[in-house]
Order: C-alpha cells, then structure tokens, then sequence
C-alpha cells in the first residue's frame, strides 16, 4: 500500500499548490481572467493522458490444500500508462470519455513455504508482468466552473486485453522456480474517481485519481503448487493521471 501513498501525495501536491500557479490574473484588473472561455461549448474536444499506475491483485486462497504453504501475498509495482482521451459534452455537467490506453503494469505473488522440521522456510516470488490495452469509457460529473478551475468526479467502465499474458504456456516444470502464475488476457473492471481541471492559456490541464476494481477472476488454474491454493486472483489498480486537452 506504500505505493498508493506516494501516488495520492502526488495528486493533492498537484491539487493543492498548481491552482494558485495556473490562476493566471491581470496586473491591471481585478477580475481573474478566463482562459479558453469556449472550452465548454464544443461537442468534441481531444488530448491525450499520462498516469502512473500502482497494480495488485485481491486474492483468496486456501492455504489447506498444502500443508507446506505458510502465506501468500500480492505485492505492488509501479508501472505508467499513455492513453488517447476522446471527450463527448453531454452538458454543462456531463462528459462521456472514452481513454484507449497502453498500459505497462506488474503485480508480484509472494509464497512462503515451511520446510521439512519446521525449522527455516523457503520463498518464493512470482511475478506477474502485464502490458494492456485498456478501453475505459468513463461519466464525468463536473462542477460549474470557477475561473479558470472546476472539480469532478466520474464512474464507469473498463475492458483490457493483456497482450503479454502466458495463459496457455506449458507449465508443467519439476524445478519450482520455472513454474509461473498464468493469468488469462481479458479483464472487466469498473472505475471510479476524482480530478481536477485548470484551464490554461491554451489547453486544459486535469490531475485524476482512479481505482479500478476488477469483476473477474484472472487466475488460470493449472494445478501447480503456485495456483492450486488460489480460488480467485482479481485486479486491482490505483491510477494517477495528467491530461491535456485542447
């Protein structure tokens, strides 16, 4: 959860100290000026979306199916995500955006095996790496603008193919550190989140939080001393993210 920590400083960092460094005021007037004060009148505005992504799974496992098995774990990494951000006003409060994103993520299954005796035990780390493409299609619900700054929040959707998912390797090795957790390549998820948008001189600029839950199992069940404890893996991943539309 370390990492989860470094991300959301991250983005109160961002929310709290570049609202008075994006407030761009006249030296002559009091009045703040607004910047692209058309923004919210177009039908379709683009950009595209920057994110550093803490990954992990949800397990559950029964630790009954192998008397050696002490605990299993789901570590995090960091990983990034690029995405093309497509923006649909449905209103002055409403938004439908659709954000196809590369996404490069790693998530680590940490076992802890005791040994014969019971007097030292023996580790073993499985990671898993995943590059995505997701297709998240979010509702931003937006407050009315104040300035050049609004707030939102949003929900939704999200389908990702693991292009790099080992689910049909042959893994059948004796020697336990050439066994892999295989995970198949589609996940379903929803999303919920926050941000913030700062509307510059010449695009718009919006810091988000987003967790994406998943709704289905990933784990590929073959049988190995790695898998067969586990009854379900599922997806679990805390986005933050810099868009820059225009």
């Amino acid at each position: 959860m370390k990492h989860l920590v470094y991300i959301s400083l991250v983005f109160v960092f961002v929310g709290v100290f570049l609202n008075p460094i994006f407030s761009q005021k006249s030296s002559y007037k009091k009045k703040t000026i607004q910047n692209l004060d058309q923004f919210e009148n177009k039908l379709f505005h683009f950009g595209f979306s920057l994110g550093i992504n803490s990954s992990d799974y949800l397990l559950d496992a029964n630790l009954g199916t192998n008397d050696s098995l002490l605990s299993i774990e789901s570590n995090p990494t960091l990983g990034f995500n690029l995405g093309i951000v497509a923006d649909l006003h449905l209103g002055i409060h409403f938004d439908l955006r659709f954000i196809p994103t590369l996404s490069f993520s790693q998530r680590n299954l940490d076992y802890t095996f005791k040994t014969a005796g019971n007097r030292k035990s023996s580790e073993f780390s499985k990671p898993i790496e995943s590059t995505y493409i997701d297709f998240p299609l979010n509702l931003k619900m937006k407050s009315a603008r104040a300035g050049n700054f609004s707030a939102y929040t949003l929900i939704g959707f999200m389908y990702s193919y693991d292009l790099t998912a080992q689910d049909k390797v042959k893994n059948d090795s004796a020697n336990p550190d050439d066994l892999i957790v295989a995970v198949n390549r589609n996940t379903y998820s929803y999303q919920v989140g926050i941000g913030l948008d700062f509307y510059l001189q010449y695009f718009k600029f919006s810091p988000e939080f987003k967790l994406s839950m998943g709704l289905n199992n990933n784990l590929v069940q073959d049988g190995t001393m790695f898998a067969a404890p586990i009854s379900y893996l599922r997806s679990r991943i805390f986005l933050v993210s810099f868009t820059f539309e225009g």
